[in-house]
């Protein structure tokens, strides 16, 4: 059995290896689709929505209204230090693929119940444009 939730955040960054717009300092509204795979529990649910949120929520607030930036790019942490500036630095490129691979492991840190054998993540970098991952247990 499945159940997903929605989230959304906005978020700058960039991407310094990118010959295109990219390679700009710039941002999107992100929505992320967090799915579950697990069994029901005691004939009731896979997991309760609310529990969800507490799980995820968190992940999506340390992102929200921040900078993501690869540890690499030295001039641009230094400029985000200097403005005082909200950033997230990370230990890769922050495309749409790695934010997926990304928020996987940062949901698989938390307690997830044993029923939950599965996670899928699909991160919409704009309306049209999305990159999806999956994990199973």
């Amino acid at each position: 059995m499945k159940i997903a939730k929605e989230f959304r955040w906005e978020m700058g960054h960039r991407l310094p290896f990118h010959e295109g717009k990219c390679k700009n300092l710039h941002g999107h509204s992100y929505k992320c689709m967090v799915e579950l795979n697990g069994n029901i529990v005691d004939g009731k649910m896979v997991l309760d929505y609310y529990d969800v949120k507490k799980v995820i929520e968190p992940i999506i607030e340390n992102l929200d209204h921040s900078f993501i930036v690869w540890a690499g790019d030295k001039e641009l942490i230094e400029l985000l230090d200097k403005m005082n500036s909200k950033k997230v630095v990370v230990d890769f490129q922050s495309t749409a693929e790695n934010l997926c691979l990304f928020l996987i492991d940062e949901i698989k840190k938390s307690n997830l119940p044993e029923n939950i054998k599965g996670i899928k993540v699909k991160v919409f970098e704009t309306e049209n444009t999305y990159a999806e991952e999956e994990c199973v247990f």
